[in-house]
């Protein structure tokens, strides 16, 4: 499947969607990380900072855990970054392909983190030290070496694609596409997995592995939505990509915000990302709720085929009643109002006599309550056809002689169709 309009470039990401206001307190990762912890936000935990060749100096390296992730300040996609894991006497600790590390090996990292070898602009920087985020048994089958995590892409306040990142031993331990890392889009309707790029293939299986990169349920992916427009809003940007992981004992942390996210996370979920962010331009959202609804609405895979197959519907529709008189089939036809705020059918009396609805006939009573008080209605079987669907429900049955239409369809018969408010149908 290829890609289709709409895709978006380096060039119009800068241009149009990049933050020219925060820019340069967000290129840093500790000064981000200070924002959302006072935003009261997750992130993991900084266990040391070095600014300057003096304080490398003074460093006490015996004083690092056993697993943890060297950084610079500035860098930008993943250049830089040293996971490192168990530790041996030295001290001495092992990188991602089982290479030995010792204090004076990170010194010399941290000097041209320092000289910015790996910041944006090869400007001076700060190596920091992280804690490592502990990998959660759901996604341990398809890592080897690091920790996974979820990038989110949200625009004013609502996610509008996904991506799980799993690290290789090649890309180091490191989530980074372009270093060696697996891309896999993620639906976002269901938090499953979609369509899964390796160095720029599509590939179906974890390599070397016969596990399907396809249909990964991802835990906690509606609160990893909801913390993604958190952070972005406590970033005070309308664009960003959040980088999720979730921890054993934590849950999902936020690792790092990036305001110029990678674009190769359209190929991960075979999906244009420029005709997504049109989509939701003047979209107002309130909540991180309403943020994440208006996302599986959208965009989620499931909801669009969902979508596809239903029919459109206008707030007036013809229907056909099929009933039985004198032991035959009959049918009648009424126009009805399509009323989405009701939840349950109902026919005016006049039509339930017309259609012998007998008071024998009746499965029960039930109380409705509305501006004029309270009203006890029977409910009876029916079946109809809407839409060239044939229905079978249970309706209530109300005086209704001062309304227009004698049948109102609610939304418990409306699952199958799509409603919209400026059509009219008439016989």
């Amino acid at each position: 499947m290829a890609l289709s309009f709409g895709i978006l470039g380096v060039n119009s990401r800068n241009l149009k969607y990049l933050s020219r206001k925060n820019r340069a307190l967000l290129d840093s990762k500790l000064s981000t990380k200070k924002v959302l912890q006072k935003a009261g936000l997750p992130v993991l935990k900084t266990l040391g900072i070095i600014r300057s060749e003096a304080e490398l100096e003074k460093f006490d390296f015996e004083s690092l855990p056993s697993s943890f992730v060297l950084k610079p300040d500035r860098g930008y996609g993943g250049s830089g970054i040293l996971v490192l894991f168990s530790k041996k006497e030295g001290p001495v600790w092992i990188k991602a392909d089982g290479k030995r590390v010792d204090a004076e090996d990170l010194k010399e990292h941290i000097l041209e983190i320092l000289e910015g070898r790996f910041s944006l602009k090869f400007l001076p920087d700060i190596a920091f030290f992280e804690e490592r985020a502990k990998l959660v048994k759901e996604l341990k089958p398809y890592t080897k070496r690091g920790i996974p995590d979820i990038r989110v892409i949200v625009y004013q306040n609502i996610p509008v694609m996904a991506m799980l990142r799993l690290p290789t031993m090649m890309s180091q331990g490191r989530a980074n596409l372009h270093q060696g890392a697996i891309g896999v889009g993620i639906d976002l309707a269901s938090g499953k997995t979609t369509h899964a790029i390796w160095l720029g293939k599509s590939i179906k299986y974890l390599p070397g592995t016969k596990y399907s990169l396809e249909g990964i349920q991802i835990p906690f992916f509606k609160d990893i939505l909801k913390l993604a427009i958190l952070a972005q809003k406590a970033l005070k940007v309308k664009f960003a990509g959040i980088d999720i992981a979730i921890d054993r004992e934590k849950g999902p942390v936020i690792f790092e915000a990036n305001l110029r996210p990678g674009l190769s996370i359209q190929l991960a979920n075979m999906a244009p990302l420029e005709k997504r962010l049109k989509m939701v331009k003047d979209l107002k959202v309130s909540s991180e709720t309403k943020g994440v609804k208006v996302a599986e609405e959208l965009f989620g895979k499931e909801s669009l085929e969902e979508r596809a197959l239903k029919k459109i519907l206008g707030i007036v529709e013809p229907v056909e009643i099929i009933f039985n008189a004198n032991g035959k089939e009959q049918k009648i036809k009424v126009l009805a109002k399509i009323d989405t705020g009701a939840w349950r059918s109902a026919i005016s009396l006049e039509l339930a006599q017309r259609i012998n609805l007998s008071p024998e006939k009746m499965i029960g009573v039930r109380i409705f309550r509305s501006s004029l008080g309270e009203e006890i209605r029977g409910i009876f079987p029916l079946t109809f056809i809407l839409g060239g669907e044939k229905i079978e429900s249970e309706v209530s049955v109300a005086k209704r002689e001062k309304m227009q239409y004698e049948m109102i369809i609610g939304q418990r018969d409306l699952k199958n169709f799509l409603i919209d408010p400026s059509l009219i149908k008439k016989w």
